[in-house]
């Protein structure tokens, strides 16, 4: 394995990374806005306020898009692996 495909499979990695970690972040990104527009409005500082919504929503986030997550991991893994094997023996 030269230093391209190491490149190329960090590359990948890191890419798969922030692809997979993106939708419970934009997620909570996005509840965690609307709540503070709402504390603002209502001046309600509660910090359970925040926390307990974003917690829901990353779950829902990964409960709704877990399979496809698990799908990408697999396809990235599985040749991997094969590459590792072949290389080894």
């Amino acid at each position: 394995m030269d230093s391209d495909a190491v490149l190329r499979i960090g590359r990948e990695a890191l890419l798969l990374t922030l692809l997979l970690s993106a939708i419970p972040v934009l997620a909570a990104m996005a509840v965690g806005l609307i709540i503070s527009v709402f504390q603002a409005a209502t001046q309600i500082q509660e910090q359970s306020l925040t926390f307990v919504p974003k917690i829901i929503v990353t779950f829902g986030a990964l409960a709704i898009a877990g399979t496809w997550m698990l799908q990408q991991l697999i396809q990235f893994a599985t040749p991997l692996f094969e590459a590792i094997s072949e290389i080894g023996g």
